[in-house]
């Protein structure tokens, strides 16, 4: 039985990570790429019996890790982030052949912050984690952040690794262990980033990864009593289904779900810099939670910014990602792509106006579909409060601030929000009545790791980034000391 893959100069086993040693299983599931469907070859899925080895290794590797304290566990992590930047061109194809994305964006962007993920949540751990104490009636309060124990990790597809990272990092520099579930579609940077760990010199069931679908990997991970922690990035009605697997543990849990963000045009912005920032929605194919699809725009700038914005969109290239010249790659797999379709041909059977767009890409076949934008869908329609999670955008048009208020902050979503405006305070004002974990105010995707990220409403439970991040991996301690009893 093969293996392994062998893929941008790499090999890349297969085989489920448990206790710093490969381990196969019969039960296998095919990858493919979606830039052509091409056989990349089968991944071993564990099943509940793999899943209790890596918890048990996890359990048994933690005490030592824990010991170690914040310096000890800085060094190894920076040596680990130092053999990703050694290795971004290896990390960056793999990724490109495993989801589609950008190669460009991959070298540039993505696996550079892979990197600073680790070394910044290392140094936290070290430097700023840390509350000055305090005193209640002469009594001193002492803050501490104690490792939680293992932390089970389910990442997404859209940034494989350095959505995993950012989980990654702070939970080992917090001192926990982790067992780590990428998304079936896209296996093998995780495994790849694996035997990074070992070259690194982390100890033995300090990382372990265990590959399959969610109902035969992901249950007996998020029900198992010795998890302590887990943090999921997907979509609400997966959340809801780990929800109630970690209930009967009372497993503490970190949500980063959907989106369905606006991009607000106001009447007094910069419409060049509103339509360069609209294109920028498209991004990753429209497959980031992030992105700001619903664009709502002052009806007096209407007509102005949309012809920019066909400008700039016509200028995109779409095609084969590893094309350093390309701008949209294609859908991650045929099941996303069959439902990005639905939504758009459920749209245009409501009679909801297609600027441009509406279809897959015939020229290039496959799973490529084109940017596309709606026109003035009513307010409340499926195509304006359902995250499609692909290149597919609405435009509508408001007179008021009341009613934009209304219109932006009118789904189940609050991950994010854009805001174009030339106007301090009238960016002032309307932010200030935005429902979103974080606003970018004429900017987009500017993201600090100090900073809080998360989402309100149904877009996530909880925060992470700088000590927020901590907050969640360890356990926050008090330590109340009396000025009465001492006898030295």
């Amino acid at each position: 039985m093969e293996h392994t893959i062998e893929l941008a100069g790499a090999t890349i086993d297969t085989r489920n990570f448990i206790n710093g040693e490969r381990v196969a299983t019969g039960d296998l599931f095919a990858n493919h790429s979606p830039i052509d469907g091409s056989f990349l070859g089968d991944i071993h899925q564990a099943g509940e019996n793999e899943v209790n080895a890596a918890v048990e290794a996890a359990r048994a590797a933690f005490p030592a890790w824990a010991a170690l304290g914040p310096v000890k566990r800085g060094e190894l992590l920076h040596k680990l982030a130092d053999l990703v930047e050694a290795n971004i061109e290896t990390l960056a194809m793999i990724e490109t052949m495993d989801n589609g994305s950008l190669l460009r964006s991959h070298i540039r962007g993505v696996m550079p912050r892979v990197a600073m993920n680790i070394r910044f949540f290392a140094d936290w751990a070290i430097n700023k984690l840390h509350h000055p104490a305090f005193e209640t009636r002469g009594h001193s309060n002492n803050i501490s952040w104690d490792p939680s124990g293992v932390v089970a990790l389910i990442t997404p597809w859209n940034a494989p690794l350095m959505l995993a990272t950012w989980k990654i990092g702070p939970a080992l520099a917090a001192g926990d262990t982790v067992v780590l579930k990428p998304a079936e579609w896209t296996p093998l940077s995780a495994s790849f980033f694996a035997d990074l760990t070992v070259q690194a010199g982390i100890p033995a069931g300090v990382f372990n990864v265990v590959n399959g679908l969610g109902k035969v990997t992901g249950m007996p991970l998020v029900s198992h009593p010795g998890i302590s922690r887990i943090s999921f990035t997907g979509s609400v009605p997966t959340a809801k289904v780990i929800a109630r697997a970690a209930a009967d543990n009372l497993t503490p849990l970190s949500f980063e779900l959907g989106g369905k963000s606006p991009m607000i045009v106001l009447g007094d912005a910069d419409l060049d810099l509103a339509a360069t920032l609209a294109v920028e929605q498209y991004d990753n194919a429209g497959q980031v939670c992030l992105s700001g699809t619903r664009v709502l725009v002052h009806h007096t700038v209407a007509d102005a910014f949309a012809e920019k914005f066909r400008e700039k969109v016509a200028a995109l290239k779409q095609g084969d990602p590893r094309d350093l010249e390309t701008d949209i790659g294609p859908q991650i797999h045929p099941v996303h792509f069959q439902r990005i379709s639905g939504f758009v041909d459920r749209a245009k059977a409501e009679g909801i106006e297609v600027v441009w767009g509406g279809e897959p890409n015939a020229e290039l076949g496959g799973l490529f579909f084109k940017p596309t934008l709606f026109k003035n869908p009513p307010v409340g329609s499926e195509i304006v409060t359902s995250e499609i999670f692909g290149p597919v955008l609405t435009m509508q048009t408001f007179d008021t601030d009341e009613e934009l208020i209304a219109m932006a902050n009118g789904t189940e979503f609050g991950l994010a929000a854009c805001l174009v405006s030339g106007n301090r305070e009238h960016a002032d004002a309307v932010t200030s009545q935005l429902v979103a974990g974080t606003i970018w105010v004429n900017c987009f995707f500017v993201r600090d790791l100090s900073a809080p990220f998360g989402g309100s409403r149904k877009s996530g439970i909880g925060r992470e980034g700088g000590t927020w991040s901590f907050d969640f991996y360890a356990d926050v301690k008090n330590t109340v000391v009396s000025p009465n009893g001492w006898k030295e």
